[in-house]
């Protein structure tokens, strides 16, 4: 029997991704490049999932902005000039999300 996942879960699920990779990005990006591929990509699949949920509309604005922020990290290639800034961000809409999937 298969259990259907809310989107609460799938949200912190996200948050959770968010924070790993940022913070891998932050202090061993060159170690863990592939594994953070990897979380970005199963981050993606979430996001699809989460899209096709029905959301209170407070949360449908914030997670409309995040995806397109999250688009732009996917874009943005890392090194060394920017890695902090780009995990800063990761970081922030882990916390965003963590907070704001509490009442969805």
């Amino acid at each position: 029997m298969s259990k259907s996942i809310s989107a609460r879960e799938r949200i912190m699920d996200i948050s959770l991704n968010l924070a790993r990779v940022g913070n891998w990005t932050a202090d061993s990006y060159d170690d863990k490049k592939n594994l953070i591929a990897r979380l970005i990509s199963q981050t993606d699949g979430y996001i699809k999932e989460v899209s096709q949920k029905n959301l209170n509309k407070d949360l449908t604005d914030v997670f409309e902005k995040f995806k397109k922020e999250f688009n732009n990290l996917k874009s943005e290639k890392v090194k060394d000039s920017n890695k902090h800034w780009w995990a800063e961000r990761a970081l922030t809409w882990a916390n965003i999300l963590q907070h704001r999937a509490k009442p969805a």
